[in-house]
């Protein structure tokens, strides 16, 4: 240590002072590269951006392939004595033997219209007054109520939302049966916009 501090005393100042500047000169050219290279990362650095990211790639969505299956809707009925009525429009979803949740069956509709309330009567056995629900059981393709937007269903078509044109033949709260798609479609559940990119939720 005594050495190094005998040579830096025999260094004459002007020749300090150009090592000092070179070291300063060094220094400040290395603080500039650095802040250069910091800049260009931060520039390159990708931030997720959910919008950017789902016109690029695809918006993710959830589906279902179509497959017909035995499902269940289940239509209103209120009963007063073991009597229901209903339209002329609904009278068709209603059969004998259709259960009725709570307990009971359907036991007969009538084919004619009865002249004091105008409506068709459904005989029930075993059902409690009151409000109920008959399940209508059926084979079809049956779809979340919520995947049908105004007479249509989106269906993945070579990874691009297409709108289909669909028929509700019955629906409740929670599911609908429908016809228009075909064995193997792939409707869309999620919120999607015709002709959009997506990207199927695994």
């Amino acid at each position: 240590m005594r050495k190094i501090i005998e040579k830096f005393k025999n260094i004459d100042s002007h020749r300090m002072h150009h090592i000092l500047m070179r070291i300063a000169i060094i220094a400040f050219a290395l603080l500039v590269i650095y802040r250069f290279m910091s800049f260009f990362a931060m520039q390159n650095r990708s931030v997720f951006n959910m919008t950017r990211d789902a016109a690029q790639n695809g918006a993710p969505v959830s589906v279902i392939e179509m497959q017909k299956t035995n499902g269940v809707i289940y239509e209103p009925l209120f009963v007063n004595n073991n009597r229901g009525f209903v339209s002329g429009m609904r009278v068709g979803r209603f059969r004998a033997g259709q259960r009725i949740t709570g307990g009971g069956t359907v036991v007969s509709v009538s084919n004619s219209v009865d002249l004091d309330s105008g409506m068709h009567v459904v005989r029930t056995h075993g059902v409690s007054n009151g409000a109920h629900t008959v399940e209508i059981a059926e084979n079809g393709f049956y779809v979340p109520t919520y995947a049908v937007h105004n007479g249509v269903v989106f269906v993945v078509r070579d990874g691009v939302a297409k709108s289909v044109p669909v028929s509700v033949v019955r629906s409740d709260l929670d599911n609908a049966m429908i016809t228009g798609v075909a064995a193997g479609d792939v409707v869309i559940t999620s919120n999607v916009t015709d002709g959009s990119l997506v990207k199927i939720i695994k």
